[in-house]
């Protein structure tokens, strides 16, 4: 059995032993993650305890392997992310999201500045929590693992010797995180009762705002009864009407159904069933005619069916529907796309990416012929697109080692190894098909892909930081850093949660997932789903996520640029 002790062994640093440890911590660290006290888990960040728990047991890794490890890792997560949340990415800066970012921002700002007010109250380069340590307890307060990778990558950029501090951010983060993950769910208790809230009556507000959302496609029949428009081809109607529509079908006064093409015309107790938004539905009562509100299409039986067609041939990736010719060349309509569970309006002038789903109507025939065309194969869906992913990874490196030079910082910044994929990733999975570049990846390989990367990263970071944790946190300093993490949890969440009810009375739900997005946290976020029962919380999260997410890693760097 000598064989198998001294592959076990802590002295041991062969790959052989190397890759057994980080399976030990991975695999251990999930199990225990999964765990809950109070009804809360740490989930896969109980990875960076493990790690820490063998490395002080006296493991360890060779240190370019660990280096190569923890960097691979970190690439991998913050690419995953970047693909992810990247197509809504400029979008959440629309109307309806900007008021949650803007809080969401000054939530980071908040952060920053108790951060920054501790370190100098405490003495600041004289006292005893460093920078670099109060950088990783704003990290682990906020629990945020990429801020963390990308100041430790800055710190390693600015002297490659900074080992010793790297680590020592690590010990800031592992002991501020614990509390960061309660300190959110704390808040939103408190919210809860200083507000007298009753979860039921924000859960019938959501539900009302649902019903009369005017962003989804809506579908109405109307019986043609005005007379200036009888005779009119549908695509002089377009001129007339200004606002987006599709008709999808027409039903003449003989009972025969019809998939009208440009050319068609309107004719006097037509029926037609027209997809609009919502609250364009009074342009078309006063233009068309009589609403028909008991009128039941057939949208299986007949000649004329409704079909729902998938994207998964790469050369449609990007291209417009009008460019698809679809009434002249098939007799088809297409009344909505949806997309990663969105529904869209089908106008001419949208673009299509790999995975959308399209709904069709027309002969089965027809629809038969543009579904070979467009390829609506499942199967292919489940290949990954590793080239456009290594792409992504290569031109984000190349961006992350830009070196951008601003008054005032001691060496030129760069985005580094978590920036630069991470910006790269939101261009490519935002703008990637303009460049025939397929950015579709089903969401378990995203996962799987995101959660191998974190689990690298945290179990490196662990057993790296494990030998000197201990002496380091577990004395009257490593409270002092616990319960500066608790401040800087706490003191901005309930100032973002204040002015949000208060000021600008919005939904508890969406506020509480919110706050989860705003510290890009995923168990708050699942206690907020819990309470809600809906997806509003999910909904504010991935709003303020992207930019959040961004910001975070953003602004860790540049702490230790300007004071380091």
């Amino acid at each position: 059995m000598e064989w198998l002790i001294s592959l076990l062994s802590p002295n041991n640093l062969s790959l052989a032993s190397t890759i057994l440890l980080y399976s030990f911590v991975i695999f251990a660290g999930i199990y225990l993650g999964k765990v809950k006290i109070f009804g809360i888990s740490l989930g896969v960040t109980f990875v960076l305890f493990v790690g820490i728990l063998l490395g002080h047991l006296g493991y360890a890794v060779e240190g370019n392997t660990l280096h190569f490890l923890r960097e691979f890792g970190l690439i991998l997560f913050i690419f995953s992310i970047g693909m992810q949340v990247g197509p809504g990415f400029f979008s959440s800066f629309k109307e309806g999201g900007i008021r949650m970012n803007m809080l969401a921002l000054t939530g980071i700002g908040l952060n920053l500045v108790i951060a920054l007010a501790i370190y100098f109250l405490q003495g600041g380069a004289e006292g005893a929590t460093s920078l670099p340590q109060i950088v990783g307890i704003m990290s682990g307060a906020v629990t945020n693992t990429p801020g963390l990778g990308a100041a430790q990558q800055t710190v390693l950029q600015i002297n490659s010797d900074a080992y010793n501090i790297s680590q020592q951010m690590s010990m800031g983060y592992a002991a501020a995180y614990p509390l960061g993950v309660v300190g959110i769910i704390i808040t939103m208790i408190v919210l809860k009762k200083v507000f007298r809230i009753n979860v039921e009556d924000e859960i019938k507000e959501i539900e009302n705002e649902k019903t009369a959302s005017q962003l989804a496609p809506h579908m109405v029949t109307y019986r043609v009864t005005n007379d200036l428009i009888e005779g009119l081809s549908l695509s002089k109607l377009h001129t007339v009407i200004s606002v987006n529509f599709v008709i999808s079908r027409i039903e003449k006064p003989d009972g025969t159904v019809i998939i009208p093409n440009s050319k068609d015309v309107l004719e006097k107790d037509d029926l037609v069933l027209l997809v609009c938004s919502i609250q364009d539905e009074e342009i078309f009562n006063r233009f068309i005619g009589v609403k028909v509100n008991d009128k039941v299409w057939d949208m299986d039986q007949g000649p004329v069916v409704s079909r729902r067609i998938v994207v998964t041939k790469t050369e449609y990736n990007g291209a417009k529907i009008g460019s698809l010719r679809l009434r002249m060349g098939y007799k088809l309509n297409v009344t909505r796309v949806t997309r990663a569970g969105v529904e869209l309006l089908a106008t001419p002038s949208l673009r299509l990416q790999l995975g959308d789903r399209l709904t069709v109507v027309g002969k089965l025939a027809d629809i038969n012929r543009l579904a070979e065309k467009l390829g609506n194969s499942l199967k292919r869906l489940d290949e990954p697109n590793l080239i456009t992913m290594f792409i992504g990874i290569f031109l984000g490196i190349i961006v992350g080692s830009i070196p951008l030079q601003f008054p005032g910082m001691s060496v030129p910044m760069k985005l580094g190894l978590a920036g630069g994929p991470l910006v790269v990733a939101i261009l490519i999975s935002a703008y990637g098909h303009k460049f025939h570049l397929v950015t579709y990846t089903n969401s378990s390989a995203n996962l799987l892909l995101r959660e191998i990367g974190i689990c690298l990263f945290l179990a490196s970071v662990g057993i790296a930081a494990g030998k000197d944790f201990a002496a380091t946190v577990f004395n009257v300093r490593g409270a002092l850093w616990v319960g500066y993490g608790f401040v800087i949890t706490v003191i901005p969440l309930i100032v973002v949660g204040i002015l949000a009810r208060a000021k600008y009375k919005m939904n508890y739900l969406t506020i509480i997932g919110m706050m989860s997005g705003n510290y890009t946290d995923p168990p708050a976020l699942a206690y907020a789903n819990k309470v809600a029962n809906n997806d509003s919380p999910a909904v504010a999260y991935s709003t303020v996520y992207p930019l959040t997410m961004f910001m975070r890693v953003i602004v860790a760097q540049v702490i230790i640029l300007c004071l380091l």
